[in-house]
């Protein structure tokens, strides 16, 4: 059963996701802090670097968002993104020096580093992901049911108007053609009154659509995957959920003020102390250390106090298949993103390696996020890239 926890604490908003007893998901927004991530903007460019297939587009905010070729040319032409040749383009002949472009802000600034920005626009609703600027119709991967995968597939080609694609989301299996209609109506909607704003040179950058606050995009993500009750601390918040789930004719789930009792009976302020550790500790005897820079993050297993097996490849292999379990925990429940390296403890059998990439995937399954898996390094590193969903 999932559970959500959601309060304000010091002008901070506060939410858990506990499934089971087990916080999974933690999330806090400052009420003071400005997010880009989500926003459309007409922006306008402000200068084109063709050695770096590049430019800086002001979107009216404190820095400029940084754009690459990739994501100005249209999508169908990168869909194999490995194999595209972006020599073939030059940027400087795409988007010139103060014209207006339309992006979405995919990456917020963080330390030194400015926003990242995108022409390919996603506008998530409850069972759809419309690409108003794409031609790419596809359904989701975690939807294994060949059968429902070829059902919705044939749906959304239908309903789809020409020019536009869509991602077909987990949440739409089994769902009523009537309301799958319904939901991208609504997006389509929301589209057309995006790209009606009228603008002139006076008047842009500037915010055209402002991203969904985060329990908007939680109760979006969650609110048809198990999601049971959702507890609260006073009355007006409740009310508040009530109406947003009213919205979506989603009135089964419950909204009780409880917050305390659910923390206490759930023990999250315990499982909040593992979370911000650097070093996690293995029922084993073993234990795993997580240390994020600037460019990546690094997860080590150590063995530490672990004898366990007397075959020193055997003895590895245990403690790595708990370590991958362990990791696929906590990556999800710190939101960890970008490029991610994990130093297991080294392994000679190839079979063994290919046990635990294989056991890793399947704790991996459990994300709402991309995740993409790149395989072990010459050096024996387990590399792999997340998309977060919602970092502070």
């Amino acid at each position: 059963m999932k559970e959500l926890i959601i309060y304000e604490e010091n002008d901070v908003q506060k939410v858990f996701l506990v499934e089971d007893g087990i916080l999974t998901e933690k999330y806090t927004e400052s009420k003071s802090k400005k997010r880009l991530e989500g926003n459309i903007y007409i922006g306008k460019v402000q200068n084109v670097i063709p050695g770096l297939q590049a430019a800086f587009i002001n979107v009216g905010e404190n820095r400029n968002a940084f754009i690459h070729l990739k994501d100005v040319l249209p999508k169908k032409d990168i869909s194999k993104e490995d194999n595209y040749d972006f020599d073939k383009h030059d940027i400087s002949k795409i988007i010139k020096p103060g014209m207006p472009i339309i992006v979405e802000i995919k990456r917020d600034s963080y330390n030194k580093k400015g926003a990242r920005a995108s022409t390919h626009i996603n506008l998530p609703g409850r069972y759809i992901v419309l690409l108003p600027n794409s031609s790419i119709v596809t359904v989701s991967h975690k939807i294994e049911d060949e059968a429902e995968r070829s059902r919705l597939l044939k749906i959304i080609k239908q309903l789809l108007p020409d020019n536009m694609g869509a991602i077909v989301r987990t949440s739409a299996v089994g769902v009523e053609v009537d309301k799958i209609e319904a939901d991208l109506k609504r997006l389509i909607d929301k589209w057309q009154d995006i790209i009606k704003i009228e603008f002139s040179k006076k008047d842009y950058p500037k915010l055209i659509s402002k991203s969904d606050e985060m329990v908007d995009k939680l109760l979006l993500d969650l609110m048809d995957k198990d999601l049971k009750i959702i507890h609260v601390d006073n009355e007006e918040m409740q009310k508040e959920i009530i109406d947003k789930l009213r919205l979506w004719d989603k009135l089964d789930i419950k909204v009780e003020i409880d917050r305390e009792n659910a923390m206490i009976r759930n023990n999250v302020e315990k499982q909040l102390e593992v979370a911000g550790s650097r070093k996690i500790w293995l029922k084993s005897g073993g234990f795993i250390t997580i240390d994020k820079t600037e460019a990546l993050t690094a997860i080590d297993v150590n063995s530490a106090k672990y004898i366990g097996k007397k075959d020193l490849e055997d003895t590895a292999f245990s403690i790595n298949k708990e370590s991958a379990i362990e990791i696929a925990k906590q990556i999800r429940l710190r939101d960890i993103g970008g490029i991610i390296v994990i130093d297991f403890i080294d392994l000679t059998n190839d079979d063994h390696k290919k046990e635990l990439v294989k056991i890793f995937a399947e704790e991996l399954k459990h994300e709402r996020t991309k995740v993409q898996i790149e395989g072990f390094t010459k050096l024996n590193l387990l590399e792999l890239t997340r998309k977060h969903i919602y970092s502070e």
